[in-house]
């Protein structure tokens, strides 16, 4: 696939901050959370990834079960020996329960259809539509996701080289997919992985109509 230029400029995907996204039900950064209620989170979050109740857990760490429940909702901040008691109880070492506190949030992008825009690519003039399902503000492009569509319109065939790697899975129809030398069968539901430098393409549309998505994954 070559390089995208934007059919049409629309308001890029926003980026929220650790604030807004407490507003709007994400979660914040973690950082901007009291450490007694992040310890908490995370012992809870443990206590039940081990299918314990609070009365199990308090019982195994020697604590009162009132206690626990103030600790995992961050209004009591335990000791160090207790801490270490519930990590003995839970199966895991202190270091992993700090280490899972201090995780730091990051960004989360959220393009509803009405913001994803469609692109032009090598593949529009043969009849392909291309929609671009995230933008990427960064330096440098990470990857790229696609959803294409293609149809009976089409009388031929282009053929895509470019760096990095692509997937794609099927969502509608049947393709044979070329890869170099090879072609490859394509339905609903299949994955496909394959080096993007590699001249590549849609072989023969089987169906009326076929969609999927492409995602590009360039190298750091």
């Amino acid at each position: 696939m070559a390089n995208l230029k934007d059919t049409k400029r629309q308001s890029g995907p926003k980026l929220m901050t650790s604030k807004q996204a407490s507003k709007a039900g994400a979660p914040a950064d973690k950082a901007t959370v009291p450490l007694e209620r992040r310890i908490g989170e995370v012992i809870k979050q443990l206590r039940l990834a081990a299918n314990l109740t609070i009365a199990e857990l308090s019982a195994g760490a020697g604590l009162s079960g009132p206690m626990l429940s103030r600790i995992e909702n961050g209004v009591a901040m335990a000791s160090l020996d207790s801490l270490e008691r519930l990590c003995d109880a839970l199966g895991v070492g202190l270091s992993d329960l700090f280490r899972q506190t201090d995780q730091k949030g990051g960004t989360a992008q959220l393009l509803k259809k009405s913001e994803q825009m469609d692109v032009v690519r090598v593949g529009t003039k043969y009849g392909y539509t291309y929609r671009l399902l995230s933008y990427d503000k960064g330096p440098r492009k990470l990857f790229e996701p696609f959803l294409v569509e293609m149809d009976k319109k089409s009388q031929s065939y282009p053929r895509f080289s470019h760096p990095g790697t692509e997937f794609i899975f099927m969502l509608q129809g049947r393709v044979e997919y070329r890869f170099g030398d090879n072609t490859y069968l394509l339905e609903p539901g299949d994955a496909f992985t394959f080096t993007g430098e590699v001249v590549h393409g849609p072989e023969r549309l089987l169906d009326d109509r076929a969609k999927f998505l492409a995602i590009i994954f360039y190298a750091e």
